[in-house]
């Protein structure tokens, strides 16, 4: 365990916006990140555990307490389950998974951060989402100050949500497991855009490793696969969910996909696109990415409240000419 003084939440994140930490402790196992946030928790100072930053909007004013960085390390496996700490990156996670023929996760190739932070989110992309492959969270459960694990149902994913996001602050993640099917082809491409780029039907299976890296192209080509060479990288990924709303209130010429029970999903980008904030959309220091309208980027010397007002100027136009309301995916943390 190592402890800095001298760090910013900027040098943390990819949005590259935040102020200075108090303490930045960085651990490298799981013993170690349930020390940290015990001690932290005792000593009454407020606490902000980070993975790879790639899902954070950080306070321009810093943090006043403890940051602790989770950086531990190791997968395990068994058949076709996987149990990976919290701290392993996650495109390296799903590069292993192509590597040893297991199949569940190749679509989700090329999202940033650290793989603790999948649950939380439901992390998913081009028709494959984590809770699909999950079978349990391994957390210490900060109200109870105890080591639990939880079921899949118990951690209630939803669409790009969880009850770990529900209860922000409560759970920390330690660890992961996922149940894979091991041979040499994908599960079925659910998804248009990446059945068009594979070449094939939609339901079809194809080998891992065209997967991957058909999905890895078409992220690159969106500035969608982090980059610090790249500054259309230099955002969290798609800032706002695709919305989900009764069938009645489907918009016209929006792309829609059944979500069930009578409700539609919207293309989000679509609706950022056709209320004025097409790619390449500046305002000062931040604005859309150059290659995607649903990306938001920041410049050198922009802050968290110049991204947040941007932000909101979309979501505002959006719903005055559409009647939609946006939800923005990273989340915006405060001490």
């Amino acid at each position: 365990m190592q402890v800095r003084r001298n760090a910013r939440l900027a040098e943390l994140t990819t949005l590259a916006v935040g102020g200075p930490v108090d303490r930045l402790v960085e651990v490298t196992d799981a013993r170690e990140l349930v020390d940290a946030v015990r001690e932290a928790d005792e000593a009454g100072r407020p606490l902000l555990v980070l993975g790879g930053g790639s899902n954070l909007i950080a306070p321009d004013d810093g943090w006043p307490g403890d940051v602790v960085a989770v950086r531990s390390r190791g997968i395990e496996r068994d058949g076709g389950q996987l149990r990976v700490q919290a701290g392993e990156s996650w495109d390296d996670l799903v590069a292993v998974t192509v590597e040893q023929r297991l199949a569940g996760m190749e679509a989700m190739s090329g999202i940033p951060g650290s793989t603790g932070a999948t649950p939380v989110q439901n992390v998913g992309a081009y028709g494959q989402e984590v809770a699909q492959v999950i079978t349990a969270v391994s957390v210490y459960d900060r109200a109870e100050k105890s080591e639990r694990t939880l079921t899949p149902a118990e951690c209630g994913f939803a669409y790009r949500d969880s009850r770990l996001k529900r209860e922000p602050g409560r759970f920390v993640v330690l660890d992961v497991t996922f149940e894979l099917t091991p041979g040499d082809r994908s599960r079925p491409v659910r998804y248009a855009e990446l059945a068009r780029t594979l070449g094939v039907e939609l339901g079809a299976t194809v080998p891992l490793a065209d997967v991957r890296a058909a999905v890895l192209q078409l992220r690159r080509g969106k500035g969608m696969v982090w980059d610090p060479a790249d500054p259309d990288s230099r955002s969290a990924g798609s800032f706002f969910t695709n919305p989900v709303v009764p069938a009645e209130q489907t918009v016209e010429g929006c792309p829609s996909w059944p979500a069930g029970e009578g409700r539609v999903k919207l293309s989000a980008a679509w609706l950022v696109q056709s209320a004025g904030f097409g790619r390449g959309t500046r305002r000062g220091r931040v604005g859309t990415s150059s290659r995607h309208s649903l990306a938001l980027t920041t410049e050198d010397g922009a802050t968290a409240a110049e991204l947040l007002a941007f932000a909101d100027a979309v979501v505002a136009t959006v719903r005055d000419r559409f009647g939609v309301t946006l939800d923005r995916e990273p989340t915006a943390v405060r001490p």
